[in-house]
């Protein structure tokens, strides 16, 4: 298991070097400048704007800035925020626990609702449940975040008065009290996310149910007197996951994508509305180091599925 582990995180270095490498290109070749303020500033002379964009290297070649970038990030230097004044690293560790709270909890919903919902159907093929099922999906899944997240604030902030819709960290209070109202701000959020990520999770568990509850194995085990619960939950589900594992580790970056609308919406202080504000104001450290933690993260769900890929079926081996 070691082995596998360092062989595929070995193999994830080329991928990160590569998008780290098409991430930096392009940013640079954007248009903007990180001190294009400066330059309309009648404050600050010229011979501090050009000793300023000597000291970052912004007038070097495009190759050298970008090992200059990498050589610092391997050294633990991700950076200067011109914006906040302050350590891109420092800026992204306050906002990422806040952003992994909201994407963590989205995801286990949608897995609470969907492996059941699934599983469900798919025993009952057909049945209304099965419709009933399959229509809320479509419709779960063809509806955009920013207007769920906007219908949610109408329905249950503006009209019922129940939740907030501006998520905050300054919550006053200790305890059981902080501790219900951080999970009070965050229930549109994660319910948003949520909901839309078990749609499509729900289509796909009952398929894979479907494609595995029809094989021969499945019917022997019916013949041997097996349960309907045993068969299902013992020599249905665990194939039929294979496959499951694989859409949600494929679908982190839709995930993340999503993370950063629903953070505009309800004003969450995460790594997503830092990106969205950095790119406004050209903030280039940040949006590359951002930009490069969702990449590490996306290359993390898939080795974390590709371990539980020999947890679900024996016959994979880490070799």
């Amino acid at each position: 298991m070691s082995q596998y582990v360092l062989r595929r995180l070995l193999i994830a270095i080329p991928s990160l070097l590569g998008i780290s490498a098409v991430l930096f290109f392009v940013l640079a070749l954007a248009p903007g400048d990180p001190f294009s303020e400066l330059a309309t500033n009648p404050n600050v002379p010229p011979e501090v704007q050009a000793a300023l964009r000597a000291k970052f290297g912004l007038d070097d070649p495009i190759y050298l800035r970008y090992l200059h970038w990498l050589n610092a990030m391997l050294h633990g230097d991700w950076g200067f925020s011109f914006v906040s004044r302050m350590d891109v690293d420092k800026l992204i560790l306050q906002r990422l626990p806040t952003t992994l709270y909201v994407i963590g909890s989205a995801q286990i919903l949608a897995l609470l609702i969907a492996i059941p919902v699934g599983v469900y159907a798919a025993t009952k093929p057909y049945s209304l449940f099965d419709q009933v099922a399959n229509t809320l999906a479509f419709v779960g899944f063809s509806l955009p975040t920013f207007f769920t997240g906007i219908l949610f604030i109408l329905i249950f902030s503006v009209t019922l008065d129940w939740l907030p819709f501006v998520y905050t960290t300054d919550i006053k209070g200790t305890g059981i009290h902080w501790g219900l109202e951080m999970i009070r701000q965050a229930i549109m959020p994660v319910a948003v996310l949520g909901l839309f990520q078990a749609a499509s999770m729900t289509r796909f568990v009952r398929s894979a149910m479907l494609d595995v509850i029809r094989l021969d194995y499945v019917t022997t085990a019916r013949a041997k007197g097996l349960g309907q619960a045993k068969v299902i939950v013992k020599h249905v589900m665990r194939n039929a996951m294979i496959p499951v594992v694989t859409l949600i580790a494929l679908q982190m970056p839709a995930v993340f994508g999503g993370a950063i609308v629903t953070e505009q919406i309800f004003r969450i202080p995460g790594i997503g509305s830092l990106l969205i504000s950095s790119i406004l104001s050209n903030d280039t450290p940040v949006v590359m180091a951002v930009t490069f933690v969702f990449a590490c993260l996306v290359v993390l769900f898939n080795l974390i599925a590709d371990i539980l890929y020999g947890w679900l079926d024996p016959r994979i081996s880490f070799r």
